[in-house]
């Protein structure tokens, strides 16, 4: 078995940036309804200015150095290459905890890249000493900078066992689990199946209603929820149907199309995010490409999709048990939906519940010094 871990710092080739400016300028563009905008997905105009700034002015290079500031490493387990970035807390004044973090779609370890620092050196961030982490933060199997698997993909709990296998490598017997997203249902199946590794979870939404639950028993505030669930799936639902059944007819176009790829994650990232219909309030041109061009560099939108179609064959059975240990939630107002309360305590050991003014489904990108400090304050009775 080889356990190695080695240093990995990427560099695209100049004929893999050439080639996409060349598909960047051919682009076949669709027409659009006057005054369309955002109303019926992607907005034809705004992708047109943010495709220019892709061809004339982002800087793939800078943007890779920057990336490179964080340590990244990877390591085969259970027969997948898995890039992951491991920073160790700076001058911590006690062993500090080690905090597994999981990111969710459309996204990868570039979620976490604003918070990775913050968590790490609090001291440098106006915190204490004392909540200094020690980081793991994995790409998923078929996301980033992860291999792709060739056979069946994988679902939440297979990934739960990597990342404790992980973990394990690096040293670690004892961590903390945080994700939101898939890296949610990730973080959920360490504390159920990986209690023994795992000291506290926490995530920032409650996950959804499997829909082939019986719902006859819930309370009337989860009802309403779940009503709630049904009309958000109905409106906006329709890539993670997609997602779910038919990924790999999607992938085709995707994977072959910058700007194709650019407008059905670009979408997203406007309307989960707490940016009033602004995108670029939350994050600038570069950092949207970059997200983007990781994609499209790593070739990952098709697997990454199909992680929806593994998590959807996960028995019903599974997703009703109950997390055990400590668990707390961060709930931001622009997130996709908030549970409440009573399906936090149906489904975890809820100890903490914290609800913000600001911030959306990428709070750790959104709102990393808001983050930061959540994880500090929920995780400081674990250490």
């Amino acid at each position: 078995m080889n356990d190695s871990i080695e240093h990995f710092q990427p560099q695209a080739d100049a004929s893999e940036l050439d080639d996409l400016r060349s598909r960047l300028r051919a682009t076949r563009w669709p027409d659009a309804p006057e005054d369309a905008g955002w109303g019926l997905g992607a907005d034809l105009d705004y992708l047109r200015e943010l495709v220019d700034y892709w061809i004339e002015e982002f800087d793939w290079p800078a943007q890779e150095a920057l990336l490179a500031r964080l340590p990244r490493f990877r390591t085969v387990i259970d027969g997948l290459g898995i890039h992951f970035v491991h920073a160790r807390a700076v001058a911590p004044t006690r062993a500090p905890l080690v905090l597994m973090l999981s990111h969710g779609w459309p996204d990868s370890f570039w979620r976490y890249s604003k918070v990775i620092p913050l968590l790490t050196d609090p001291v440098a961030h106006g915190g204490d000493a004392d909540d200094a982490f020690d980081v793991i933060v994995p790409d998923m199997p078929g996301f980033g900078y992860s291999d792709r698997p060739t056979g069946a993909p994988l679902d939440s709990i297979g990934v739960a066992g990597m990342w404790t296998r992980l973990a394990n490598r690096l040293g670690y017997s004892r961590f903390g689990a945080a994700g939101g997203d898939i890296g949610s249902g990730v973080s959920r199946f360490l504390g159920l199946d990986h209690s023994d590794s795992v000291v506290a979870v926490h995530r920032t939404d409650g996950g959804l209603p499997p829909l082939a639950a019986d719902r006859s028993a819930f309370s009337p505030e989860e009802q309403a929820w779940f009503a709630d669930v049904g009309a958000w799936s109905a409106s906006e639902g329709a890539y993670a149907a997609m997602h779910r059944s038919k990924p790999q007819t999607a992938a085709f176009g995707l994977t072959d199309s910058p700007v194709g790829l650019a407008a059905w994650i670009v979408e997203k990232l406007r309307s989960w995010s707490d940016c009033h219909g602004d995108i670029e309030s939350r994050y600038s041109k570069d950092e949207i490409l970059t997200n983007v061009t990781i994609y499209w560099l790593t070739r990952t939108i098709g697997s990454s999709m199909r992680m929806y179609n593994a998590n959807a064959q996960i028995p019903v059975e599974q997703l009703l048990r109950r997390v055990e240990v400590p668990s707390g939630f961060a709930l931001f107002p622009a997130d996709i939906l908030r549970p409440p309360r009573q399906w936090l305590d149906r489904t975890a050991d809820t100890v903490r519940v914290t609800e913000f003014d600001r911030g959306g489904h990428f709070a750790a990108f959104e709102e990393p010094e808001v983050y930061a400090q959540e994880l500090r304050e929920f995780f400081r009775p674990y250490r």
